[in-house]
């Protein structure tokens, strides 16, 4: 997976490519946990991720869950296998996706 970082201000767009999965959700959770300070609007592009896991959902989450003390997070680009992810395991209730 290569993760490709673009910080605007308070806005930091990070943009995924290839899998997020058991072996590369630590490297993304790694990277979030170094960027995410002073961070009021994070948006995730998947226009070029092609899966995601169990794990990746769980790094996801916890952006999610950070963002919501510090201001938004919205999810971008998701392609349609990952959207039917989003779905069938609830994230879509939880994540804003456009």
């Amino acid at each position: 997976m290569t993760i490709n970082k673009k910080q605007n201000g308070t806005e930091l767009t990070v943009a995924l490519t290839g899998r997020l999965d058991t072996t590369t959700a630590p490297q993304l959770e790694q990277e979030l946990q170094n960027s995410l300070a002073g961070v009021e609007s994070l948006i995730f592009d998947l226009t070029t991720l092609e899966y995601i896991s169990s794990a990746g959902l769980r790094v996801l989450l916890y952006a999610q869950k950070v963002m919501n003390r510090q201001g938004k997070m919205v999810i971008r680009g998701a392609n349609d296998m990952i959207q039917e992810v989003f779905e069938i395991t609830g994230f879509s209730d939880i994540l804003t996706i456009e």
